[in-house]
């Protein structure tokens, strides 16, 4: 079995849930990011020993977080010493409207593990894209590189829609496959 952290921010809870979500269907470890951008003691440690690392971050103005972002920056000591190479990667956003340019976020968590010489997990499930479909179905929001999820600006983090938090279980066994199978 490979080892999985899940390194994420939430501002309001709503990816913090979607976070413990992904990691139940990968059976990793959340790794928060705190409220001033950094990491809890071992952290680092946490991350260098992992086979899989699953980025989350809310979109904020079309990006990550500024939180995450300082996370990102951060990592470029791994990245010097290319200790992050070869590792599985995944990513997952969260924003109030049902584009809000999370498409910009994914893409810039994809570069990220990109720099760093990891291998990228796409979503890996067709969209729900029928007129019949609903925000229960699984990937509703079409997403391809990696999780889209919306949570409206005025739901509580237990009103996320059943699909996301569905799409979001479903991604994180398909890391956690992806990640046993490169390591077996």
């Amino acid at each position: 079995m490979s080892k999985t952290i899940v390194v994420y921010h939430s501002g309001y809870g709503h990816t913090k849930r979607v976070a413990e979500v992904v990691a139940e269907g990968a059976a990793a470890e959340l790794l928060a990011i705190d409220a001033e951008g950094n990491l809890p003691e071992g952290g680092w440690d946490k991350l260098a020993a992992a086979d899989a690392i699953i980025f989350g971050t809310p979109t904020y103005m079309g990006g990550p977080s500024w939180q995450f972002k300082k996370f990102a920056d951060a990592s470029s000591k791994p990245w010097y010493a290319r200790a992050w190479q070869d590792k599985v990667f995944g990513g997952f956003t969260n924003s109030a409207s049902p584009v809000g340019d999370k498409g910009a976020t994914v893409i810039q968590l994809q570069t990220l593990a990109s720099q760093h010489g990891g291998i990228w997990v796409s979503l890996g499930l067709l969209p729900s894209n029928t007129k019949a479909a609903t925000h229960a179905d699984v990937n509703h929001l079409g997403g391809s590189v990696g999780l889209l999820v919306r949570s409206p600006s005025d739901a509580s983090v237990d009103e996320i829609p059943q699909g996301d938090l569905d799409t979001a279980r479903q991604y994180g066994q398909r890391i956690a496959a992806v990640a046993a199978r490169l390591r077996g």
